[in-house]
């Protein structure tokens, strides 16, 4: 069986998301989605509206998702070595080095491949920030 993990924060789910997630569940047998941590996510300059439990709960509902867990806190690598994947998907835009990550992987004993998802591109909306944009902008010009 082949496992595969993805990671994200999953705040507003979008097409692009469910992209990723079928393209990663398009690699193996069992899909677990990594959703980041509250903390996680605001030391990466991201504000989620939805907290992580809510988050986990909305993408465990997810019928491409076979399983949803919170990732650790501080060390992403912990959460790698409690899933251990066969695959690591990467987004388009998930700022990591495939090459690192399986050295990483490598050092704690795991045959761990690192595939980069493409990007989804069609419609308006390509990503969380400019869905969260565009509903400020039609929020003050309700005000």
């Amino acid at each position: 069986m082949t496992r595969v993990m993805a990671t994200g924060v999953f705040d507003i789910i979008h097409l692009g998301h469910i992209h990723y997630l079928r393209e990663s569940g398009k690699l193996g047998d069992e899909l677990v989605v990594v959703v980041a941590r509250d903390s996680t996510a605001k030391r990466n300059s991201k504000d989620p509206l939805f907290n992580e439990d809510m988050r986990l709960q909305i993408v465990s509902e997810l019928k491409i998702v076979d399983k949803a867990i919170l990732g650790h806190e501080g060390d992403i690598f912990a959460t790698v070595r409690e899933v251990g994947p066969d695959i690591i998907t990467l987004g388009y835009d998930q700022h990591f080095d495939p090459k690192i990550i399986e050295d990483r992987c490598r050092e704690m004993g795991l045959d761990t491949k690192v595939v980069r998802v493409s990007k989804y591109s069609s419609g308006p909306f390509e990503g969380s920030s400019q869905i969260r944009k565009k509903l400020l902008e039609n929020i003050e010009r309700e005000i």
